[in-house]
This record gives C-alpha cells, sequence and structure tokens, in this order.
C-alpha cells in the first residue's frame, strides 16, 4: 500500500538534513560500536512498503552502516519467521501495538534502555506509558491513526456516518464497496457498531456481528487492504473501509474522496519500532531510534506520510493546517469512542472460524 506503512519511501528526501542539528551526533553511534562483526551493518525487518534504497544509502552514507531489509506483509508472518528462529540478523522490527504484547508475552524483545535514547520527552503523554506497552519498556512509537471509512463524495451525497451506513445503502453500494482483510478490524467494527467493544470475548456476541456481515457479504467486492486504493481513485469503487493514513493520501489526490471516522467509534492504532533479544548491533539500533524521535524528522513524516504522529515536539512544527485536520488529530470526544485491538489469546480462535465462514462462502 503505498500506505501508513510508508515511511521509507520518502526519508530518503531528508538526506540533506543535518543529523548533528537534530541533537544525534554521527560520533555518538560509531564511539558506542562493538568489535563483534556486526557493527558495520544493521539488519532491519519491517513491512513491504518500507523498504527504499535511497534511505538505505542514506542512512549508510550517514552512520558508515550498510543496512539490509527483509520485508513481510502482515505482524502475523513475522512473529511466525520469529518463532521459527529465523530473526536472527535483525536489530529492528516494526509490529503494530497489539503485536508487541504478543512478542512480549514470548520472551521475543529486548527492554529498552532509556538512558541511550535522545528525545523521548519529545512524546505526547498518552504516548509515554501506552496500554499495550507500559512506559514504553520494549516499544518506541513511530506513527498512529484509525480506522474509518473513505467515500466518493460525488456519487453519494450523504456522507456516511456510522458503519450502519454500509447495510442502509446496501443496495447502492452494491459491489463497489470493500472491507479490510484484517479479521479483528472488520468483526470489532461491526461489534462496536451493535454497542459491544472491538475486544469482545463473548462468543454470541461475535456470532451476532458476523451474523450481520452475512446480510451485506453479497454486496462487497472484496476483502482488501491495499487494491482499493487505485479503484477508488479510478471510480470502480464507491467506498471502502481504511486506516486513516491511507485515506488521507488517497483524498489529497482527489479531494472529493472523504474520509470519516464513524461515530459509534471505531479503532485506534499505533505503529511502532522494537528491538528483538536477538539483534546484533544495538548501537544501530539506538541510532536509528534516536533519528526517529527527532521533532524535524518526526514532523516531516506527519507531513509527507500524511500521518499523525506521537511527538509532541515534532506536532509544534507542523503547519496548521495540519495540525487542525481532524482526520489527522481527531477530537477528544470521537476518541474516547476508539478501542486498541488487543490480543485476547485462545479466543482468537473464536473471530478466525466465524471470519472463516464469512470469507470463503
Amino acid at each position: 500500500m503505498t500506505t501508513r506503512r510508508q515511511f521509507l519511501q520518502w526519508i530518503g528526501a531528508i538526506s540533506s538534513l543535518s543529523l548533528t542539528s537534530c541533537g544525534w551526533r554521527l560520533a555518538d553511534v560509531r564511539a558506542n560500536t562493538t568489535t563483534n562483526g556486526n557493527s558495520d551493518r544493521l539488519d532491519v525487518y519491517t513491512w513491504t512498503q518500507y523498504s527504499d534504497k535511497q534511505l538505505l544509502q542514506t542512512f549508510s552514507a550517514q552512520t558508515g552502516m550498510k543496512v539490509l531489509v527483509d520485508v513481510y506483509d502482515s505482524n502475523e508472518v513475522m512473529l511466525a519467521k520469529l518463532l521459527a528462529g529465523g530473526g536472527g540478523t535483525y536489530s529492528l522490527i516494526y509490529p503494530s501495538d497489539y503485536m508487541v504484547q504478543k512478542m512480549v508475552d514470548k520472551d521475543l524483545l529486548t527492554e529498552i534502555n532509556h538512558d541511550r535514547l535522545i528525545g523521548l520527552d519529545n512524546l505526547f503523554t498518552q504516548f509515554k506509558n501506552p496500554s499495550y506497552d507500559s512506559n514504553n519498556r520494549y516499544s518506541i512509537p513511530f506513527n498512529w491513526g484509525t480506522t474509518g471509512l473513505i467515500y466518493n463524495s460525488e456519487i453519494l451525497k450523504d456522507a456516511p456516518e456510522d458503519w450502519d451506513y454500509l447495510w442502509q445503502n446496501q443496495t447502492i453500494l452494491n459491489k463497489r464497496i470493500t472491507l479490510l482483510n484484517d479479521v479483528r478490524e472488520v468483526m470489532g467494527a461491526v461489534l462496536r457498531m451493535l454497542g459491544y467493544s472491538y475486544n469482545s470475548k463473548d462468543e454470541n456476541e461475535v456470532k451476532q456481528a458476523y451474523e450481520k456481515l452475512t446480510e451485506i457479504k453479497p454486496a462487497i467486492a472484496a476483502f482488501d487492504t491495499d487494491a482499493w486504493q487505485n479503484q477508488l481513485l479510478a471510480g470502480d469503487l464507491l467506498l471502502a473501509m481504511c486506516y486513516s493514513a491511507d485515506a488521507i493520501r488517497v483524498s489529497n489526490e482527489n479531494p472529493k474522496l472523504k474520509y470519516v471516522i464513524p461515530r459509534s467509534g471505531s479503532s485506534l492504532w499505533t505503529d511502532t519500532i522494537v528491538i528483538p533479544k536477538t539483534a546484533p548491533n544495538l548501537p544501530g539500533a539506538y541510532a536509528w531510534i534516536n533519528f526517529i524521535l527527532q521533532p524535524e524528522v518526526a514532523a516531516m513524516i506527519s507531513q509527507r506520510m500524511n500521518v499523525s504522529i506521537p511527538n509532541s515536539a515534532g506536532f509544534e512544527q507542523l503547519p496548521n493546517k495540519i495540525k487542525t485536520d481532524v482526520n489527522l488529530f481527531p477530537p477528544a470526544a470521537l476518541l474516547e469512542k476508539c478501542e486498541r485491538i488487543t490480543p485476547l489469546g485462545e479466543f482468537e480462535d473464536v473471530y478466525e472460524r466465524y471470519w472463516t465462514q464469512l470469507t470463503s462462502s
């Protein structure tokens, strides 16, 4: 998806930015490197959309480290590889918030030494002690956002206000709507619409959400996380369930495409950076995290990626047009209705069972 996971596609553009001016001295990195044979390379395991040659060249030029990237297309694929013992070369990984909890439970992550960080105090208060990782012991937030609906306002004159819009306008939307290919997001949205929690552990409630989805299944063109963007821009779709960063980017290409957060609530997500226990290059990992924490870099992330940043100092450097964008930075009253997706242990099998029935029928 040229999507909310685009970071490496733009960061090469900041190659002219002085690291010293950001408060991170290159000498600090080199002085702390070890002689274990790994100090001259930094292996990163990240989302498919995060690989960019210009970034790798920029970071290598400024640190003397060669950056090697492996990619994955889902948190679950990443976790499976690590559990199978295939992650020994990686010094940095980019899991989403709920996956951080799973990785901690499986003893896969190194506790982050805050004394080695520069700029952690730049984070907004709510990101200094997140529910998925108390006091950022194992992760550093990279960006955050919501899940909602993007629609063609030229054709759909009445803006969708809640998830139930899909059912109320099923005839108009027939085969011109997509939902995310994500069991917890889709089931969670319907659970929320029904007045339940995104993280319900009541099988009767999950079954109700499944039954509600079967009503609209014939109108759904696909369960898709990426392809909807070009289809919506081309006019083939009228509405798509999506992540806020993707929606904002697409709406910038065509202002007639507008994003809304359903009034009954939605999911609230954070993408993070973590260091696995097997990381061979800790100095390089901390150097990368320190770079991301700098206000100038955080502000550029927000402007170039159209994402919400957790960095308050970076937020202050944003133009007022971005600061007041309610899609990027929603009002507190709406955020209070949003929930983070949390791991549900063995109960996740219940979600998967209903999801399989829904998507395979």
